[in-house]
This record gives C-alpha cells, sequence and structure tokens, in this order.
C-alpha cells in the first residue's frame, strides 16, 4: 500500500481526538442531563397546559427509567468508535423534541379528518396503524439520513446508523411516554400510571429504536457502498422495513389486551431477541473490520501485529488499558485509551476510503492519525526507535 510507510507524513500535529473516557463520560452526562433538562424543560410547557405541572413532571420522573435501559445499550455498542457528544445529543433532542411535536401535528391532523368519515374509535386504529408508523419512521429517519449526508467524515457505516437512529429514537420515546404516562395518571390515578409504566417503559422500552434501527442498518449500508443501487435502495429498505414492524406494533396494541398478548409474545419477544444478537453481532463485526483495516499498518511498520490483534478485541483492550494503568499509572492508562481511540478512527477511515466513501481531506485525516498512533504510543510505551 502505498504512501503508509512509517514516517512518510509530514507536517502538522495530531491532537487526535478526546480519548474514549472523556468521551464516554461527555455522551452519558450530555445524553442524561443536558439533553434530558432541555426536554423536560419544553414538555412541561407543552403538556403542562393539558395535564397540569405536577402530573407531568411526575411523568417526566417515570419515563426516564427506559431511557436509562435503552441509552447505555447504544453506548455499548459504539464502544470502539464513539460518536462526538454534540452529535449524540442532538440526535436525542431532535427525536425528543422536533420528529414528536411535528409527528403530533400530522397524527392529530389526520385522525380530525378520519373522524368526519369514521367513528372515533376507528379514526384512532387507523391513524395508529396506518398514519403514524409512516410519519414517525420518517421524522426519526431524517434525522441518521442528515448525519451520513452532511457529516460524513463522521458516519462510518451500519454501526454508526445503528447508534444514531437507536438515540433519536429514545427520545422520540421519552417524550411519548411522557405523554402517555400523564394521561393515564390524569384519566385513572396511579393504578393506570403503574399499568401504564409496565406495559411502555418495561416491557416495550426498545419498541421505538428497534423499529429506526432498521432506517439506521440501511443507511449505514448505503454510506459504505459504492453502488448507487444500494445508496439509494437500502435507506428506502429500511424505512419501509421499520413502518411495516411499527404499523405491526401498533396493530396489536389498538386489537385489546388479547391482541397485544398474543402479538407481544408470538412476534415482539423473537423479534426483541433477534435485535439483541443483531446488535451483539454488530458490534464484533466493527472489531473486526477495524482489525482487517489496521493489517496494512502493521504491515507498513505503524502498528505491530501485536497491537492490531489487541485493537479488534474489546476484551483485549481493556486488558491493554488495565497492563497500561498497572504499569505507568493513569497517565499511561490515558495515553493507551487515546491510542485505541486513534486506531478506531483510522481503520474506519481507511475503511471508508477504500470503499470511495471518504470525504475530502481523508488523506490529511490519515497522516495525523497515524503521527497521533505514534504519539500516544509514547505515552505508555517507549517508541523503539
Amino acid at each position: 500500500m502505498s504512501g503508509l510507510r512509517r514516517g512518510s507524513p509530514s507536517g502538522g500535529a495530531a491532537a487526535g481526538r478526546t480519548s474514549r473516557s472523556a468521551q464516554r463520560s461527555l455522551v452519558v452526562t450530555g445524553v442524561a442531563a443536558l439533553g434530558f433538562l432541555v426536554v423536560a424543560l419544553v414538555v412541561a410547557s407543552y403538556f403542562g397546559a393539558t395535564f397540569g405541572t405536577q402530573t407531568v413532571l411526575l411523568a417526566l420522573v417515570v419515563a426516564v427509567v427506559p431511557l436509562m435501559i435503552v441509552i447505555p445499550s447504544f453506548l455499548w455498542l459504539d464502544r470502539y468508535e464513539s460518536e462526538p457528544t454534540r452529535y449524540l445529543v442532538g440526535a436525542f433532542l431532535w427525536g425528543a423534541l422536533v420528529a414528536t411535536l411535528v409527528a403530533a401535528v400530522f397524527n392529530t391532523s389526520a385522525m380530525a379528518v378520519l373522524r368526519t368519515v369514521s367513528d372515533p374509535d376507528a379514526a384512532l386504529a387507523t391513524t395508529a396503524v396506518l398514519v403514524a408508523p409512516v410519519v414517525e419512521e420518517a421524522l426519526k429517519g431524517v434525522l441518521v439520513l442528515l448525519v451520513w449526508l452532511l457529516l460524513r467524515a463522521e458516519f462510518d457505516g451500519i454501526t454508526d446508523g445503528m447508534v444514531y437512529a437507536g438515540v433519536c429514537a429514545a427520545g422520540f420515546a421519552f417524550t411519548e411516554n411522557v405523554q402517555y404516562l400523564a394521561e393515564a395518571y390524569t384519566t385513572g390515578g396511579n393504578e393506570a400510571l403503574t399499568a401504564t409504566f409496565v406495559l411502555r417503559c418495561l416491557l416495550s422500552p426498545f419498541a421505538h429504536p428497534m423499529f429506526t434501527l432498521l432506517v439506521g442498518v440501511g443507511v449505514g449500508a448505503a454510506a459504505t457502498s459504492r453502488s448507487w443501487t444500494v445508496r439509494v435502495g437500502a435507506p428506502v429498505l429500511g424505512y419501509v422495513g421499520a413502518v411495516l414492524a411499527h404499523g405491526a406494533w401498533n396493530l396489536a396494541a389498538v386489537s385489546g389486551g388479547n391482541g397485544f398478548l398474543v402479538g407481544y409474545l408470538l412476534v415482539g419477544m423473537p423479534v426483541f431477541f433477534a435485535y439483541v444478537a443483531f446488535v451483539v453481532w454488530a458490534r464484533r463485526e466493527e472489531g473486526r473490520l477495524i482489525g482487517r483495516f489496521l493489517h496494512p499498518y502493521a504491515d507498513a511498520g505503524w502498528l505491530a501485529h501485536g497491537e492490531v490483534v489487541m485493537l479488534s478485541s474489546m476484551a483485549r483492550r481493556r486488558q491493554a488499558r488495565a497492563w497500561a494503568r498497572a504499569s505507568g499509572g493513569p497517565g499511561a492508562l490515558g495515553a493507551m485509551r487515546a491510542f485505541q481511540d486513534a486506531a478506531s478512527d483510522l481503520a474506519l477511515l481507511r475503511r471508508r476510503m477504500q470503499h470511495g466513501a471518504a470525504h475530502p481531506g481523508s488523506a490529511e485525516q490519515e497522516r495525523d492519525l497515524l503521527l497521533a498512533l505514534t504519539r500516544r504510543r509514547a505515552g505508555f510505551l517507549p517508541d523503539p526507535r
């Protein structure tokens, strides 16, 4: 591979990204604190006039529970190459504010129109099954599409598509849960609130993320393909799949207790287990890809082949961080984390370059990351030169 021989890059200091530990802390703080506080203020103001401030605040607190289940799962998926904090916070806010509020306008308008030609129950069911999935999955999915189109340097493929889709959908579900929980408490008190909490927050916290995940997979596949058929068709197929899955879920929900139970046990649970298996596979696959695209740099002398083996496994990465901390203290640990972070960025950049999906300036970014590897390594292991 030409241009990768050790020492070939010149000029430009490589600052590298924020270390993984700092990045992870910022993500958690941004999504759990800033995102929640902003959404809480807007949602409390929006729903307060209808349900009362105290009821909305109660619903906000209860709705945090599924949020704290879903968000960490996508941060776990994002461990190899974490996304910038500001973009994840933006995805959460888009789902919680923009997508939910616009969807509410469309869904309410559709229901009003349907009520002029059918009874209220039929209008509600039709809106839930045929209108809401089309509108909501489009509004959530467009966030993933925008990240790919506008932030190509940060979008590496299927895993990133899943992460942005999942965080956006978690925000959407959070605001929607606040509304349903507040309605339940207003109409049925603690008993209705508890039933709604169990059904929406405990039994199906991943419903919205599972639907929108299909859009993320489609956009992620498009981001790493040269074929225009795939680049156009994959996001469309992902969106159609998300709409169909969402519509089927809503159909079970409006079918009543027995219908929901049958749909949940025979369809919902198997789909959830398939979703978990796919997420686990996606994380392992990203590690394998990192190893594959780092091997040329090891052949060129920028990495040791043993380092490539370490970098392609999350378990070995943890072992390497433990070794760095034991041998060199917090400074060496920070250098090891930054080394791993830069290596992940480098591998996924090389993947985009090989697939013809890299952004302008990727060659310069590659040189900076190579220099960053050398500098970060010096923090936990002296350079053999």
